[in-house]
């Protein structure tokens, strides 16, 4: 469109634009045809898809929005070339899912693999800071796994999902809190170690009341709170 068919006050192009007001119809018309055909391909592209989502199926979940949005609202674009979009998309999934099932290499490269973020208590701070994730997250899980001591973790994984896998340990151990700073009174929680004990803020590693004044031998920070049971 050039700069001088605008027009303010245009009210026919602001609320139809150029194309005739029969086409209106057809905007619906195209999109109950591609609506249909969303659904019939997003249940072939299987249970997966209404779940959390890996980044190959993210990946087609967004190219899904851009493949159908044209199809059902530019006139000049038929509905056809939506539906082997569609069609494209829906194949390239399950053949690459394929592939995957039968080659671990594939499924590796395609999908991702789980990460270690914290192992026997210890937070994996080099781990978090190639996953851009923030303690505020890490704790945050914890907490919603009813975990309020890093101690108690004996293994934490990222899934390639995104999601989060803890595995709590069974010792009852001194460590980091997990629980807000500022909130007193749900820190009841806890109850104070038989033996002065402190816990790195960065890492969660535990060390005797001496070792106050010396950098965390697992991240090298020093910083240090008293640790929790």
């Amino acid at each position: 469109m050039k700069k001088e068919d605008i027009e303010f006050g245009d009210w026919q192009r602001i609320l139809i634009g150029n194309a005739p007001a029969e086409f209106l119809l057809e905007v619906l018309i195209r999109t109950i045809v591609i609506y249909c055909l969303l659904i019939v391909v997003l249940r072939f592209l299987g249970k997966r898809m209404n779940g959390q989502l890996t980044n190959l199926e993210m990946a087609v979940m967004l190219t899904l929005g851009a493949i159908v949005s044209p199809a059902m609202q530019l006139p000049d674009r038929g509905i056809l070339s939506g539906v082997v979009a569609l069609l494209c998309a829906l194949t390239f999934l399950r053949v690459t899912n394929l592939l995957g099932y039968k080659s671990r290499r594939i499924e590796h490269i395609v999908q991702g693999t789980e990460t270690l973020l914290i192992k026997d208590g210890i937070i994996q701070v080099s781990v978090m800071a190639d996953n851009r994730l923030s303690h505020q997250q890490v704790y945050s899980a914890l907490r919603s796994s009813k975990i309020y001591n890093v101690s108690k973790v004996k293994r934490m994984y990222l899934e390639a999902y995104g999601m989060f896998s803890i595995f709590p340990d069974q010792k009852d151990r001194p460590g980091l809190s997990v629980l807000p700073p500022d909130d007193d009174e749900i820190h009841s929680l806890h109850r104070p170690t038989e033996v002065p004990t402190l816990a790195c803020t960065h890492c969660g590693f535990t060390a005797p009341k001496s070792a106050g004044n010396q950098p965390c031998p697992s991240c090298q920070a020093n910083q240090w709170v008293d640790a929790v049971l």
